[in-house]
């Protein structure tokens, strides 16, 4: 019995080529080079929020405590809503209350060589509303707004760090 044989031909069996491709550092380089994206992204954002915490616009606290201050106490007077402006401890920057109700008084820190103000803005329905300032406990200005969108302003001086350090001298 004449037998026939048919060659025996290996299934398809990867090519050094293909086998090599696919233990090759190249391809777990890709994963790699995710990875390294990802941390330098990471740290990216890390320095951003520490730049923004670091650097605030609030003063060192051996500054602060060296700036010579008085103290300041505004005061608005009235019925109804106002824009309330004042310089507070920063000395250089106005801190603002909007549509704050009356009577309204805060007492701050500020610092020598800055003047102390303090600005009122009616409402559009108007009304009227006083301020008045004091430093160290003095009265120093008081003035009033009347009708829609009145304003007025309360202003007083303080002398410079100079000046209050300096001894009075005698004529």
């Amino acid at each position: 019995m004449p037998t026939t044989e048919e060659p025996i031909v290996p299934e398809k069996t990867p090519t050094p080529d293909a086998a090599r491709d696919i233990r090759t550092p190249k391809n777990r380089g890709g994963d790699r080079g995710g990875i390294a994206v990802g941390a330098v992204l990471l740290l990216v954002c890390g320095l951003f929020v520490a730049y923004g915490v670091l650097d605030s616009d609030e003063e060192p606290a051996a500054e602060r405590a060296t700036t010579s201050t008085a103290e300041v106490t505004y005061e608005v007077l009235g019925e109804g809503p106002a824009v309330i402006s004042y310089r507070g401890t920063r000395g250089d920057k106005e801190d603002v209350v909007a549509d704050v109700g009356l009577p309204w008084k805060k007492t701050v820190s500020v610092p020598l060589g800055a003047s102390p103000i303090v600005n009122v803005t009616l409402g559009e329905k108007g009304g009227t509303a006083s301020c008045s300032l004091a430093v160290r406990g003095k009265h120093v200005q008081r003035a009033t707004a009347t009708g829609p969108f009145g304003r007025t302003t309360c202003t007083g001086g303080l002398a410079a760090p100079e000046a209050a350090a300096a001894p009075d001298e005698a004529p």
